[in-house]
């Protein structure tokens, strides 16, 4: 299953689309309602074992590659593209931690104008 999860991770879910395109359905592979829960547990479980937290770098580090290189294909700056690989992967990985409201707005788009912005698309007006 990790393996298929993978080679799906790699051609970004079918490949239609520019590399922005295909982020999208890589994020919402990675960081599904069913595979979060998992996520975080193994992320809990790399803090008492440094064999489990190896292996969590070694997935992030992959994570945050393909990131970068989607990122990459817009922007040229290299401290822009980590930022913006940064940012994407702590809102996917965080964004439930929060609890605030947004005013007049959905949490789906909030998350849905500020993965625009970081993947550098004209956002969605929101409330308009």
């Amino acid at each position: 299953m990790a393996a298929r999860r993978e080679r799906r991770l790699r051609r970004g879910d079918g490949g239609a689309g520019d590399a922005k395109d295909r982020a999208r359905p890589a994020g919402r592979l990675t960081f599904s309602e069913r595979l979060r829960p998992i996520d975080l547990a193994v992320r809990d479980w790399a803090r008492r074992d440094p064999a489990v937290a190896e292996r969590l770098r070694r997935v992030d580090n992959r994570r945050m590659e393909l990131l970068r290189e989607t990122i990459g294909t817009f922007c040229t700056d290299p401290d822009e593209i980590e930022a913006r690989s940064l940012m994407a992967f702590c809102m996917a990985i965080g964004s439930h931690f929060l609890a605030a409201e947004h005013p007049g707005r959905t949490r789906a788009e909030v998350i849905e104008t500020a993965g625009s912005l970081i993947l550098d698309r004209p956002p969605h007006r929101l409330g308009h």
